[in-house]
């Protein structure tokens, strides 16, 4: 059996959220520690750019104290969106003008700013969680792959869609809400795949039909990031062999027969082999009851569907829980009731909106209904 450790706050997930949480507990002088299954900060890739938005996850990351630190890591001219037809014809350009409240800034750099900003130490790499369980007094047993156990007086979840913590909490699980997303990376965009590039343009890319699309992303170094979106049963997608990249390529690019071959390429030329990624969401407007030393952020508490928000909402999430704690340094509990109060509005609203643009992006007036709620939306601000 391995060590036994005490930890009064003790946070599950080295996420954005987790990691958040646990910079705004130490701004205030509040000791964490931050429980991750894999082995380093380096043990994956961490995804593409996100847009940092000026009304929760730059919030954040002011109470983090780190707002120059993002500054610095934003992806200028990234804010750049455009809706093209299936044909390649442009529908809507919207450049960066350097305005916009939305920077973009690369996940990995996000990440690692965070843990560059945390206490040597505080963040305990491959401690994959197996067990958690009730101790009494509102205090939880967690316990990891290697037998090693913690036990401690305040538990957060911020382990994602899949969270070993939220069944103390709450029985919901993610379902699948009928879309797929496969990913592909096309490297020297602007050399090697030079009509792709162009028809990306400088920052986001939307090609959406009826019931599929291509969207797309230019990060540093002429990278093309897609993904292809298709509505499809659980049971096409689990049919195909991505083990098998070629022939798993072809079959994803099939779906987009006919259309203009600057967008097909962004899937057909991939240098990676394509990846797939299932839509899961919790239910619009999951919440617990109130249970004693233990609370939810992020995806753990709010899984819903990509619009941009989720990351947002986790490091929110993560700084609204430690200003909460802070604020009641003496009464845990009332700093998670009053953390939840707002929690479950917040995450209701905001997975409602996420479903109706992600759906919206390939109804079936796609791509006319995008357009319009661009131009709506650049009208309201």
């Amino acid at each position: 059996m391995g060590n036994t450790r005490t930890s009064p706050v003790t946070i599950i997930g080295a996420g954005l959220g987790g990691l958040t949480l646990a910079r705004v507990l130490h701004v205030h002088g509040i000791p964490a520690t931050v429980y991750e299954a894999e082995a380093s900060p380096m043990a994956r890739t961490q995804g593409g750019l996100l847009d940092i938005h000026d009304y929760n996850g730059q919030l954040a990351l002011e109470a983090a104290g780190l707002s120059a630190e993002f500054h610095a890591i934003i992806h200028k001219g990234g804010e750049a969106s455009r809706v093209l037809d299936q044909d390649g014809k442009v529908l809507l350009d919207e450049p960066d003008d350097g305005t916009g409240g939305r920077p973009e800034a690369p996940r990995g750099a996000l990440r690692q700013m965070l843990l560059d900003s945390l206490p040597a130490g505080t963040v305990r790499w491959g401690h994959k969680v197996t067990a958690v369980q009730a101790s009494g007094d509102g205090r939880h047993e967690v316990t990891f792959a290697d037998g090693a156990t913690v036990t401690t007086g305040l538990l957060v979840g911020a382990d994602g869609a899949w969270s070993r913590v939220r069944p103390l909490l709450s029985d919901a699980r993610p379902e699948y809400v009928g879309t797929c997303m496969i990913e592909t990376y096309l490297h020297d965009g602007d050399t090697r795949h030079p009509a792709s590039a162009r028809a990306v343009g400088n920052g986001s890319l939307f090609a959406p039909a009826p019931g599929k699309g291509i969207f797309a992303h230019r990060e540093a170094d002429g990278v093309l990031h897609t993904y292809a979106i298709l509505t499809k049963p659980r049971e096409w997608i689990d049919a195909i062999d991505f083990t098998d990249a070629q022939a798993a390529t072809a079959r994803v690019a099939a779906e987009f027969d006919g259309w203009a071959p600057e967008l097909t390429a962004l899937i057909t030329d991939s240098a990676t082999a394509p990846v797939p990624r299932t839509v899961n969401c919790l239910p619009i407007g999951h919440r617990w009851d109130r249970v004693p030393g233990v609370t939810l952020a992020g995806d753990a508490a709010h899984l819903m569907a990509p619009s941009g928000e989720g990351a947002n909402l986790a490091m929110y999430d993560g700084a609204e829980l430690g200003k909460a704690l802070a604020a009641h340094p003496d009464d845990t509990e009332a700093a998670l009731t009053a953390y939840e109060e707002a929690l479950f509005p917040r995450s209701a609203a905001a997975a409602e909106e996420s479903l109706d643009i992600h759906l919206l992006c390939i109804d079936d007036n796609a791509p006319h209904s995008l357009v319009g709620f661009f131009t709506a939306h650049e009208q309201a601000e």
